[in-house]
């Protein structure tokens, strides 16, 4: 085999290894996060008496969901790492706080990292900055799709990303609102619960927010992917 031919050859071997652990690392993190539904208070409660294994664990298993909704509201990746970084803080602060009969503790942590990122959202529209959207390709937070070929790894990495820029161009309570009910999927009501703003005032936004979502894909020239 030409010297060309086996450099080609053995690159592909490699980013199909990557892949392929990358892919393993997905599902590991999935079952994890299915475990700890169980036994989240028994997370919290070594890591009350000191055990570091224990909330590395938590941080592992969260880190990434967390990153990625920091990311949609700050489109920046420093940005997204420094709340997922103050996110954490303020749960090892608070675990004394966390009672397993109220939820269970993903819901609990997640209500609290919502709380945190969307303040910060409305701090920055107040004062605003560059937000420019930065290339995540090989963060680690980076979330890939699983056993998907490479094209379609790329194809789905630039639709995110033309996703991501239109999500970014809508108004800051449209945006909030289209967050949580269409990628964070809450429901009407945490959504009502976390904004404090009526019912009506929340479903308003989100069919508005589609609206504005979808005329901008348009201008974009955005095409969904085909599932082909």
């Amino acid at each position: 085999m030409p010297d060309g031919l086996r450099f080609l050859s053995a690159e592909r071997e490699f980013e199909s290894s990557k892949e392929t652990e990358r892919a393993r690392k997905d599902v590991l993190g999935a079952v994890k996060a299915l475990t700890v539904q169980s036994d989240g208070a028994e997370l919290v409660r070594k890591c009350r008496a000191g055990d570091g294994a224990a909330w590395e664990e938590i941080v592992s298993i969260y880190s990434r969901r967390i990153y990625n909704l920091a990311y949609r509201f700050t489109s920046r990746a420093d940005a997204a790492e420094d709340l997922t970084q103050e996110v954490f803080i303020r749960v090892y602060r608070s675990l004394d706080q966390y009672d397993a009969k109220q939820g269970d503790l993903q819901n609990w942590l997640m209500r609290l990292a919502r709380n945190l990122i969307i303040d910060d959202y409305r701090k920055r529209q107040r004062a605003p900055q560059d937000t420019h959207a930065e290339d995540l390709e090989g963060h680690t937070y980076h979330l890939r799709a699983a056993n998907a070929s490479q094209q379609k790894e790329l194809e789905r990495h630039e639709l995110g990303e033309q996703v991501q820029a239109g999500i970014d161009k809508l108004p800051p309570d449209l945006r909030t609102c289209v967050i949580l009910r269409d990628i964070e999927e809450l429901t009407y009501q945490e959504i009502v619960d976390l904004l404090r703003i009526p019912e009506g005032t929340v479903k308003s936004r989100i069919n508005r927010g589609r609206i504005e979502l979808a005329k901008v894909l348009r201008r974009m020239r955005v095409v969904a992917m085909s599932d082909t």
